[in-house]
């Protein structure tokens, strides 16, 4: 005779907590049943059935710690009631003491007391508070770790115990908070329901597991399965349109006078959001985004700088997507940002003005002086930022059918050409102090070499496209035959700059301009390589996976636990990490197959663009809580748990960090020519910029510029 088993009963809890908490919600939600809930502890205890679990939850997290009253742990042993203190004041093993600021330390599991959740597996808190505590054998720790998802270098000796339950009485002890996982945006999401069954087991021997059921305050529009909605890619555009509008990067007066006032102060000029009314019109430009560090509340700071390539980008971006919106509006803000930028802010101006200094037609980073102490940070020239914000200020300009940045353009592409060496590269980097001691005529002659894409590619894009609308033929030979070295170089002696898909994402865009300067079976056989070689880390839901490059490489990922925060790093700990990264490496894969598409017509990577187009959908986000993250693309998209998570070892630029110009824009502009089934080089083609091309080579040693490449 067969014997059934009975089921588990349901657990016993009752809870002290408001009635908005995450835990509290989730579980009522998932039980289907409504749990009994007080304000207070003691009526709370004196409602509880014997045998039951009462949980104080921390209602006043991360400022107060949550009171337990004296003698109640006493009380309910009397009772035989299990309690769970989360931050409390007092408690077993608690310490008195003020709360500790995780910083870099992140939360992992530390024992194999979890179901569903492995030793080592490490969980994202944001920006957690803990309070001081000793335990003897703790199950979640505090602890500065290295590794995507798993501690890969152990726990270290000073992990401080995150959750743990005091052997004599059974309490169950969370010195943080746990329970605000869905406002508090914790990561990844699928981590929560298992860390509360576990919990609840503890307090509930025998009882039946309890369910959770909520949605994530910040999550991706679609998942991974299914068919996409024929409407994916214009409700996609049209949010990353708004976002522009409704993030407050664009700066109002408001925002302008914290801008110039309070942020220049603030460490990195990392600090809160402009005031949800900021709705500036362009104008006075915008900011460089969000930093990557999450606030207890699910809020994220703001990157106060106004960095040069992210108002050339926004310009450009803003103009296409209000013409495949049909949105004037749109348009009209993206003029304006490029007016602020390329006419009014010191970055296109001060030095950059005066045709006796070297820096002339050169464009800043950021419009800040005294940035990393004496060093001017708007007199700091990246080739690759300089030629994405030409690139973004040549889109606004075709759009808009204006010619009144063409001759800045022209100076800003021989500015950075006369830094260019004989071989056709430039340093990465250039400080204004070193331009002003040598002079450009140094740069010009030295034999630089930089075997990195992600440095040099973007450049070399703009000049072939200069060099069929003005036909200045040096831009073409020395940029064939740079090109041609660093194919040669591939893939051995490239510098890897901590990604593989990184530098060959940034490939794409000049071999296929190459292919439409000079289409020959070469150049179209480099862009098929490299493509190639890129798409085999294209994963089934069409998002391109990390790999790292050789260890030697500049931007590794962290070596030690203690490296781990100290510099900017890849996304992902190692290969087997299944992550894309939409910063540095999707985005600019979105634009080159777009772009390759257009040159070649071959249907091989017009498949892999909209394969990544739909990727790209799904990835971006959807929240209610925070309008100002709603439609935007997150760094680090974990496909495994899709969801945002990574190794948010990366200095200011970690899995959450959001980028207005890189990401935000190239995505947005690609979703606007697609609709407009245009490319970034058939959209420009009209421009006259070639009508200033013999006063501006004059004027800036345009003839030395062709004599040094016959």
């Amino acid at each position: 005779m067969m014997t059934l088993t009975p089921p588990a009963p349901p657990p016993r809890l009752v809870f002290v907590c408001r009635a908005e908490n995450d835990l509290y919600r989730a579980i009522c939600s998932g039980m289907k049943r409504r749990f009994a809930r007080f304000d207070a502890a003691d009526p709370a205890l004196a409602a509880a059935p014997k045998g039951g679990s009462l949980l104080l939850l921390a209602d006043g997290y991360p400022i107060a710690r949550t009171a337990v009253p004296e003698g109640l742990a006493a009380r309910a042993s009397e009772r035989g009631v299990r309690l769970f203190l989360e931050y409390p004041e007092r408690g077993p093993g608690v310490r008195q003491g003020a709360a500790q600021t995780a910083g870099w330390r992140r939360a992992v599991v530390a024992s194999e007391a979890l179901p569903g959740l492995p030793k080592l597996r490490i969980l994202g808190l944001h920006n957690f508070r803990y309070a001081p505590a000793a335990a003897e054998r703790a199950d979640l720790v505090a602890a500065r770790v290295a590794g995507f998802d798993k501690a890969l270098f152990g726990l270290p000796a000073d992990a401080a115990p995150l959750l743990y339950a005091d052997a004599e009485t059974g309490t169950v002890v969370a010195t943080t908070s746990l329970s605000h996982f869905a406002s508090g945006r914790y990561a990844p999401t699928s981590a929560w329901e298992p860390l509360w069954q576990a919990i609840v087991a503890r307090l509930q021997p025998g009882a039946a597991p309890v369910r959770l059921r909520w949605t994530p305050s910040v999550a991706p529009a679609l998942g991974p399965g299914g068919p996409l909605p024929r409407s994916a890619e214009l409700t996609a555009l049209r949010l990353s349109a708004a976002w522009f509008r409704n993030s407050g990067m664009l700066l109002d007066a408001d925002a302008a006078r914290i801008y110039d006032g309070p942020a220049a102060a603030w460490p990195d000029r990392i600090g809160p959001a402009p005031p949800a009314r900021a709705t500036g019109d362009g104008s006075l430009g915008l900011l460089e985004g969000f930093n990557a560090a999450v606030e207890p509340d699910g809020a994220q700071p703001v990157r106060w700088w106004r960095r040069g390539d992210c108002n050339g980008e926004a310009a450009g971006a803003l103009a296409m997507a209000g013409l495949a919106l049909n949105d004037r509006e749109l348009t009209e803000i993206g003029a304006r940002v490029g007016d602020w930028y390329l006419a009014r802010s010191i970055m296109a101006g001060g030095d950059r003005a005066d045709p006796s200094h070297p820096a002339y037609g050169l464009l800043g980073w950021n419009d800040v002086k005294l940035y990393w102490g004496n060093l001017d940070g708007y007199g700091v020239y990246y080739g690759d930022d300089n030629a994405r914000a030409i690139l973004g200020m040549c889109l606004a300009a075709s759009v808009l059918k204006t010619d009144r940045w063409d001759r800045r353009i022209l100076q800003a592409l021989f500015a950075n050409d006369r830094i260019t060496g004989p071989r056709g590269f430039q340093p990465d980097r250039v400080d204004q102090p070193d331009l002003v001691r040598q002079g450009w005529q140094a740069y010009k002659a030295a034999p630089t070499v930089s075997y990195s894409p992600h440095y040099q590619s973007y450049m070399w894009a703009c000049r072939l496209w200069a060099a069929t609308r003005t036909g200045h033929a040096p831009f073409l030979r020395v940029t064939e035959k740079a090109i041609r070295e660093m194919m040669e170089a591939y893939p051995d002696r490239w510098a890897w700059v901590g990604s593989a898909q990184l530098e060959r994402s940034r490939m794409l865009l000049c071999l296929a301009w190459l292919v439409r300067a000079e289409d020959t079976p070469e150049h179209r056989g480099w862009l098929r390589r490299m493509a190639g070689d890129l798409l085999a880390h294209m994963h089934p839901s069409g998002a391109i996976l990390e790999s790292l490059g050789a260890p030697a490489n500049n931007l590794p990922p962290p070596g030690s636990n203690e490296a781990y925060g100290t510099a900017e790093t890849p996304i992902i700990q190692t290969n087997d990490d299944a992550a894309a990264d939409l910063l540095y490496a999707c985005n600019f894969a979105f634009l080159g197959l777009h772009e390759a598409a257009g040159a070649t017509r071959d249907p091989y990577y017009k498949e892999a663009e909209d394969r990544l187009a739909g990727f790209l959908c799904r990835a971006q986000t959807r929240s209610k809580a925070h309008p100002a993250l709603n439609g935007v693309w997150f760094r680090a998209f974990d496909v495994g748990g899709w969801g945002y998570w990574a190794s948010n070892a990366d200095a200011g630029w970690g899995a959450w960090a959001v980028e207005s110009g890189w990401t935000q824009t190239w995505i947005s502009a690609v979703l606007a020519m697609r609709r407009r089934q245009t490319t970034l080089w058939d959209v420009t083609a009209g421009s006259k910029i070639g009508v200033h091309l013999a006063e501006v080579r004059a004027e800036m040693g345009g003839s030395e510029t062709q004599e040094r490449t016959q």
